[in-house]
């Protein structure tokens, strides 16, 4: 256990350096930026022991293996956001497990979302994610059509849009992946006029390349690897 906490304590000291690091280069407070671990097939040990670390903000990417963590860390004062893909079936339990959705990519999960929160009395912060590297293995709305989305979403009353997310492409180089976050801070600002003062989160950035999402204007960076190691289990 002691080795555990001195493993994970390492690399946590090493985030925030680098994390210190990076916004001290672009002139940004340190307080601008959270860290959430990403914890998809970590232990309740790895959680917990994160946790007495500092680490307050968790995501994760499955409602079932969330329920399960959620559930046996009741005791803790925890801020879960769900980060995966979130299927319409299973949006009534993740209202009742996660407090922030970083992955609004589809008018059909629009819909559900306002459907059970309106049931639940509830509204729901979400971040819009977007697709900037026109992956088509992944999730997310392409850039040229986020306009047209807000605007059949923005009547949704039970959803709280507070940002943006994204998955850029990997690279190596992490210059080469600096424009993709470039172009989402600029999406961002575009929007911000017509989003208002709850439209403030930047989700991008993970364990490759966070120190850059940093400087281009992140104000949520999500780490798993970096901090957790190898994923170990899945409960």
């Amino acid at each position: 256990m002691q080795d555990l906490k001195e493993l994970l304590k390492k690399n946590y000291e090493n985030i925030l350096t680098k994390l210190q690091k990076a916004c001290l280069k672009v002139g940004r407070p340190l307080d601008e930026v959270r860290v959430l671990a990403a914890s998809k097939g970590q232990s309740i040990e790895k959680i917990r022991t994160a946790y007495e670390l500092g680490i307050k903000l968790f995501g994760e990417n499955y409602v079932q293996e969330g329920e399960a963590k959620i559930k046996e860390l009741s005791s803790l004062e925890i801020e879960w956001h769900f980060i995966g893909r979130l299927q319409t079936n299973k949006v009534k339990k993740a209202l009742g497990l996660f407090s922030v959705l970083h992955t609004l990519d589809r008018y059909e999960l629009a819909k559900e979302l306002q459907k059970q929160a309106d049931k639940l009395n509830k509204v729901v912060p979400v971040l819009i994610e977007i697709n900037i590297g026109k992956e088509p293995t992944k999730a997310g709305i392409k850039k040229e059509e986020v306009e047209e989305f807000l605007e059949k979403i923005l009547g949704f009353k039970r959803i709280k849009i507070i940002g943006l997310m994204c998955l850029p492409p990997y690279k190596e180089k992490l210059e080469e992946v600096r424009p993709y976050f470039i172009e989402m801070r600029k999406i961002f600002d575009s929007l911000k006029p017509y989003l208002g003062e709850d439209f403030k989160e930047l989700s991008m950035g993970t364990s490759h390349d966070y120190p850059v999402a940093i400087e281009e204007g992140a104000t949520i960076i999500r780490i798993g690897e970096a901090l957790f190691g190898k994923r170990e289990c899945k409960l």
